[in-house]
């Protein structure tokens, strides 16, 4: 494994993390929730009384964010390299390991890791584990 050093990116990679563990230390205080995407988007599938605003409202702040990014500053370009399928089995599979799971990475990796949470960390040994494993697999075993 090499590193691309001219993509290196450092500041805008500390900038980001800080803004995530901001944004996830504000939304605990203010709001007393865990801000896990899954749990967030799966609410508003089996919406309880009182709880579709901010739900709405943080599901859209996500999928609208690079797109107010936009409009001041040029994206990188993106390069997917797998298939319509691929892409759809694995989402399915990342909805049906966050149900088992109880959470997903930003629940539990952010999350729960920051308040050192025996579940979380458990939660994100194996989803890590998991992900070193298919990479490998997928790239040195089987070549694709």
């Amino acid at each position: 494994m090499t590193i691309a050093w001219t993509a290196f990116t450092p500041g805008s990679a500390l900038a980001g993390g800080l803004l995530i563990g901001i944004a996830a230390a504000m939304f605990l205080l203010l709001n007393g929730r865990i801000a896990g995407i899954s749990g967030v988007l799966g609410g508003l599938f089996q919406p309880a009384r009182g709880d579709v605003a901010w739900r709405l409202a943080f599901v859209l702040g996500l999928v609208g964010a690079p797109w107010a990014y936009a409009a001041v500053a040029t994206l990188p370009a993106r390069q997917i390299d797998a298939t319509w399928p691929a892409l759809v089995l694995a989402g399915l599979l990342v909805g049906v390991g966050t149900r088992y799971g109880s959470g997903c990475t930003s629940g539990h990796g952010v999350c729960g890791m920051a308040r050192l949470s025996p579940r979380s960390v458990v939660a994100t040994a194996v989803f890590m584990g998991a992900g070193f494993a298919t990479v490998f697999l997928t790239r040195h075993v089987f070549g694709l």
